[in-house]
């Protein structure tokens, strides 16, 4: 079998990249391991996608080279995938924080794929392991479980190690050893933080519930929801948090941010000095939740008894909060895979690796990781069709 790009993986990535390939006239095999195309694209969104975010920018990726992405970025934008989302009568809605889902199914995003694929006369096997990448004199051989395939470029978009019953292997990494390219430290990211026991039991009570803060990590924060699990702590707010995050450190979470917590304390003292501290700040948050957090923080007795100091120590307590995780959940629910293929190793412009002609690297096998909403996919349209011209 003979073709002029042979992509692997038929994810995001390499689907757009197949449909751009496709539409220059290239002759274009997609191979996927599994017998599902497009997994993590059914699965994101809570199987609505969101499929890009309205305010993406450079500074919504975490990569040792924060300025690789800008390229690809700026010549397949935001507007770009939207329009063609919009062709093929996919509806959409806006949800917090410039985020975009679909109306329906994430399965509209698929189809939108794979009709462009259709449209632009790719194959697509299914269930095919590629076993070898050979460099020859002219393009390269694949080893497959279907026969050989020449093909004068190659694509890995194979995926980071992310959600492994999903299909993840480290198959990319394996290719960018083996033609000599740096692959740096993987580590999950976008995942929830787990917790010493001790700390677990007294928050035990608490999952389930959720709260609006602040999580930091020295000068990285992110505002909005964080959720009590049985395991630990989740939500958007942990999540984005938690790919800044390394074993050694802490994270500071604050339950009032944008708002004076302490001037509200000196005000509640007045109107409600024979208040239970417990009572008082069950006005801001569940009952529950202000009880079990009064209890961690040692904090009781009634408002009059408490001086400004005594009242600087209750803002500190919550607005302050300092927790060091035990770790993480790791790959198997995290959102995206951190590190990988190192960006000095492959053009900007066309995701081809420097040190193999025609060898190209796109999507989560790149040390470019997206903050969650959306960024991701967009990055993934946008290295996909940057190498899909390329091909």
């Amino acid at each position: 079998m003979k073709y002029d790009v042979v992509i692997i993986g038929a994810g995001a990535s390499g689907l757009m990249c197949a449909a751009t390939a496709g539409y220059r006239g290239r002759s274009v095999l997609v191979i996927e391991h599994t017998n599902k195309i497009g997994r993590k694209i059914l699965m994101s969104g809570g199987g609505r996608s969101n499929f890009t975010n309205l305010h993406n920018t450079a500074d919504n990726f975490v990569s040792e080279n924060p300025h690789f992405c800008k390229s690809a970025l700026s010549r397949y934008s935001v507007r770009d995938f939207i329009e063609l989302v919009e062709r093929h009568g996919v509806d959409y809605h806006e949800k917090t924080l410039g985020q975009l889902f679909c109306d329906d199914s994430s399965k509209e995003i698929l189809r939108v794929l794979l009709t462009e694929c259709e449209w632009a006369g790719v194959e697509i096997h299914k269930e095919v392991t590629v076993n070898q990448v050979q460099k020859q004199a002219q393009g390269y051989q694949l080893h497959t479980t279907e026969g050989k395939v020449q093909a004068q470029s190659v694509v890995i978009a194979t995926g980071g190690l992310s959600i492994p019953n999903g299909g993840a292997t480290p198959f990319a990494y394996e290719v960018a050893t083996q033609y000599g390219l740096t692959v740096l430290p993987t580590s999950a990211g976008l995942v929830p933080f787990t917790l010493q026991p001790d700390l677990l039991a007294s928050l035990k009570p608490l999952s389930g519930v959720s709260h609006r803060i602040t999580a930091s990590v020295g000068d990285i924060s992110f505002t909005e929801n964080m959720l009590f699990t049985h395991r630990g702590l989740s939500g958007p707010a942990i999540l984005q948090i938690s790919s800044y995050w390394s074993s050694s450190e802490e994270v500071e979470i604050n339950f009032f941010p944008e708002f004076d917590l302490l001037a509200w304390l000196k005000d509640q003292r007045e109107q409600r000095p024979k208040a239970d501290i417990s009572t008082v700040m069950s006005q801001k948050m569940s009952k529950r939740m202000a009880q079990i957090l009064c209890e961690l923080f040692s904090l009781s007795g009634n408002m009059a008894d408490k001086g400004n100091a005594e009242l600087e120590k209750i803002s500190q307590a919550f607005c302050h909060w300092r927790i060091k995780p035990s770790g993480t959940e790791g790959y198997r629910t995290a959102e995206v895979t951190l590190g990988g293929v190192s960006t000095t190793e492959v053009s900007q412009k066309t995701m081809e690796a420097n040190k193999a002609p025609g060898l190209f690297f796109i999507g989560e096998c790149l040390d470019v990781t997206g903050h969650l909403g959306g960024h991701n996919f967009q990055w993934a349209w946008a290295c996909g069709f940057a190498a899909g011209q390329a091909v």
